[in-house]
């Protein structure tokens, strides 16, 4: 079921004021219904896998809780087998397949459909049974709970990934109907379906001209795709996230900010500090400060910063291109950070070093996208190509419409004006008469000039 469905438009007011309606103590079976039903609109037969994720993980989290040390140990290693096992079979058991192919030739392709969102469904499973291992988190004896963590609707199928910590708590507290919930949440999902429907819908078919036909473009109009595509998929990104956290704000239940302004960052650094938050913050948690973190020697700092980055990339695809997407944000990490040493003898003024940073950073991050977009390499070395060819090709162009050209000119202001903000914190402080003109324009804007097809988030299929 899409956000951007009337599906959705028929389904989230009833489960909201069944919420309300409902004593406490059976909240959690009519969350575990609605996200049930949820997931299943998509395909019902894949909901077993997800309550697979739930027993086992359960299981494991009171078996470690109660267990000596050794056997801690072993049904952690357990949990993480089946979760990350079941992810690989499911997302990468054809690249494997091709990758030890020639080793061994009586490995066959099969045809296999990816649950939709179940990388984010394993990591915020894993994060449980990881942190009850290290003492940080007290096992959750009730398996309602514990199976609306995993599966509670407004964040299942692309994040934010949440802990136990909050999400579990949130979910076991008594939300009391409070209209500036109500008011937060509307918000949140009426700007979020502008972004995605008006901006990311629109950028879409761009996009998708240019790289199914690279070659019948000029460099200039590659230089636009390029760009574009780095619009869309933030867009549709970060469009979904806001609607998730307001969905779940009209619950009254909190979930993390994914999104800070991340094509403001004036590095690297910077940008992965803004940039799927949630992810970013998993791997630190898990698996860079288990390698020792910044606490080692040099070469082994590096190595640890590249594979974080290049499983970061393989955890978004069954590719190549995805891993050398990750590689490359690594190298471009380390080598800012050896940079900036020097940046001050040559560059004094910080904002000037700002200004060159941000955009250097965003030229970058643009130009990397292209192994994030494109099929395969060679399709990327292609698009490569194109962009730094300078022919003439009269023959095709990419289309921007005026109408949104002016849809985006309004998301370029509510960037700016949303700096360390978020767009139900900063409405809700102005006057009641330009609230209702922002209201009634991104209204008008959806109804009038939303996407003509309909495109899916691009990160259901992580």
């Amino acid at each position: 079921m899409l956000f951007n469905s009337i599906h959705f438009l028929f389904f989230f007011p009833i489960v909201t004021i069944l919420f309300y309606l409902l004593k406490h103590k059976w909240r959690w079976v009519l969350l575990f219904i609605a996200s049930t039903y949820f997931y299943s609109a998509f395909y019902l037969p894949y909901i077993l896998i997800l309550y697979f994720i739930i027993i086992i993980d359960y299981i494991c989290g009171l078996l470690i809780e109660k267990s000596d040390k050794k056997l801690k140990l072993f049904w952690l290693v357990f949990s993480i087998i089946s979760n990350i096992g079941l992810l690989t079979y499911f997302k990468y058991y054809n690249f494997f397949v091709d990758v030890f192919i020639d080793f061994v030739p009586k490995l066959k392709h099969i045809s296999i459909i990816l649950p939709i969102g179940l990388s984010f469904h394993t990591f915020q499973s894993l994060s449980y049974t990881i942190e009850v291992y290290k003492g940080n988190q007290k096992a959750e004896k009730h398996i309602g709970y514990f199976a609306n963590y995993v599966l509670f609707f407004p964040q299942m199928v692309a994040g934010p990934i949440e802990t136990y910590a909050r999400l579990g708590n949130e979910l076991k507290t008594n939300h009391k109907f409070k209209y500036k919930n109500i008011a937060a949440g509307l918000r949140l999902i009426l700007y979020g379906l502008f972004v995605k429907m008006c901006i990311a819908d629109n950028f879409a078919p761009m996009v998708n001209d240019f790289y199914n036909n690279p070659t019948q473009f000029h460099s200039a109009y590659a230089w636009v795709a390029l760009f574009a595509f780095s619009i869309q998929i933030y867009a549709d990104f970060y469009g979904y996230s806001t609607i998730a956290i307001g969905a779940a704000k009209l619950l009254g239940i909190d979930l993390m900010n994914n999104f800070n302004q991340p094509y403001f960052a004036t590095s690297f650094y910077q940008f992965w500090q803004r940039w799927h938050i949630s992810l970013t913050t998993w791997f630190r948690n898990y698996v860079f400060f288990p390698l020792g973190g910044s606490y080692v020697n040099s070469l082994k700092w590096v190595f640890n910063i590249l594979l974080v980055f290049a499983l970061s990339g393989f955890w978004h695809g069954a590719n190549y291109t995805f891993i050398i997407w990750g590689l490359a944000h690594g190298f471009f990490y380390l080598t800012e950070k050896q940079f900036l040493k020097i940046i001050p003898k040559t560059i004094p003024s910080t904002k000037l070093q700002n200004i060159l940073g941000g955009i250097l950073t965003f030229t970058l991050i643009t130009l990397i996208w292209v192994l994030f977009r494109a099929e395969n390499m060679d399709k990327a070395i292609t698009v490569f190509k194109q962009c730094f060819s300078y022919t003439l090709i009269a023959q095709s162009h990419l289309s921007l419409h005026f109408e949104t050209a002016i849809m985006f000119l309004i998301f370029i202001v509510f960037e700016i004006l949303l700096y360390q903000s978020r767009f139900d914190f900063y409405l809700k402080n102005l006057n009641i008469y330009i609230r209702w003109t922002v209201y009634t324009t991104l209204i008008l804007c959806i109804i009038l000039f939303s996407g003509i097809q309909s495109f899916q988030f691009i990160y259901f299929q992580f």
